[in-house]
């Protein structure tokens, strides 16, 4: 076992893959010499050379644009947009070609591609730039959507993602990018849509992905010493493909659901988790499903502020005791 941060961990299932597989490239601004706007990519060009990691334009259409035609023609791109935010400047590359190539083609062509993406707030970068928008690639179907929470799953998910014949939305949260944690070395894939029970318990389940999920860990944690409540907390690690079954199983031995998601509340991702607990679910629950989000508004650029706005360890403590009383 190694010892990374999240960024070093990131760095490690890219080379790992690029080690085993000579088609995988990297393509992104800042990628190659600055070593990533967060430096999750350091180490990559010295290791690869310049003909398999490559600066390009500040032009998110000509990233997206260039690694569905490496894709497409033999190439395993992993494509960095900066910010997840600007998936938004490259939306109709990804969604209504990426997403529907291989399907429109009859399988003919397939789009082995990840496009990885900083996601989230916590760091006061200002409403731009501090977006959840792990919801939106969930809506397109064609699209896998995969977001980690410590580095063993930053490393294992990402060479997953990489190894994957389908396109996959890959998010990393930026408060993640220094934690730290034991990574295990040599060839790691954690596979895709496959939830992990990070916590076991029987009085609710608490249900984050990425940052959230640590952030449902302390508040677990917080419970069982503070009101001798034990909380089953759930990692999702994918949204696409949805580990369902593992929610339910969960659902079936608590009785309670809270939902913890740093998207804004309308749409969010926990809505359809929601849904399927009332529809196939419904029978097992003893209080109704819970959603934790943030409110529908920009996230200020104020530090107070936007943590305000943002999901807290104490609004998870009180959700789920309103499910107990």
């Amino acid at each position: 076992m190694a010892h990374l941060t999240f960024r070093e961990a990131i760095a490690a299932g890219i080379a790992q893959e690029m080690e085993r597989d000579e088609t995988v490239m990297l393509l992104g601004e800042d990628v190659a010499a600055g070593g990533g706007v967060f430096k999750a990519t350091q180490g990559l060009l010295d290791r690869f050379g310049p003909g398999r990691v490559w600066d390009t334009p500040i032009s998110e259409q000509a990233i997206v644009g260039a690694a569905m035609g490496g894709a497409m023609t033999g190439l395993r791109p992993v494509a960095e947009i900066m910010f997840s935010d600007f998936l938004a400047t490259c939306w109709d590359g990804i969604a209504n070609q990426i997403a529907k190539m291989r399907y429109m083609t009859g399988g003919q062509v397939s789009l082995p591609l990840v496009i990885r993406c900083a996601n989230g707030g916590g760091v006061h970068f200002g409403a731009q730039h501090s977006q959840s928008a792990e919801n939106w690639p969930m809506a397109i179907p064609g699209l896998k959507v995969v977001a980690p929470s410590t580095p063993a799953d930053a490393k294992g998910l990402l060479a997953a993602s990489i190894r994957d014949d389908d396109p996959v939305v890959f998010f990393e949260h930026k408060w993640l990018y220094g934690s730290e944690g034991e990574v295990p070395e040599g060839d790691h894939i954690t596979p895709l849509g496959q939830a992990q029970v990070l916590r076991s318990g029987g009085d609710v389940t608490l249900l984050g992905l990425g940052w959230t999920a640590l952030l449902a860990m302390q508040a677990a944690e917080r419970l069982a010493e503070e009101q001798q409540m034990q909380a089953e907390v759930i990692d999702l690690r994918c949204l696409v493909p949805l580990d369902a079954c593992t929610v339910l199983e969960s659902v079936e031995r608590t009785g309670r659901l809270v939902t913890v998601e740093e998207n804004p509340r309308p749409l969010g991702w926990g809505a359809e988790v929601v849904s399927i607990v009332m529809e196939e679910g419904f029978d097992w629950l003893d209080a109704p499903a819970r959603r934790v989000t943030t409110p529908s508004v920009p996230l200020p650029a104020a530090p107070l502020l936007e943590d305000l706005a943002r999901p807290s360890v104490d609004d998870i403590i009180e959700t789920a005791l309103s499910l107990i009383s």
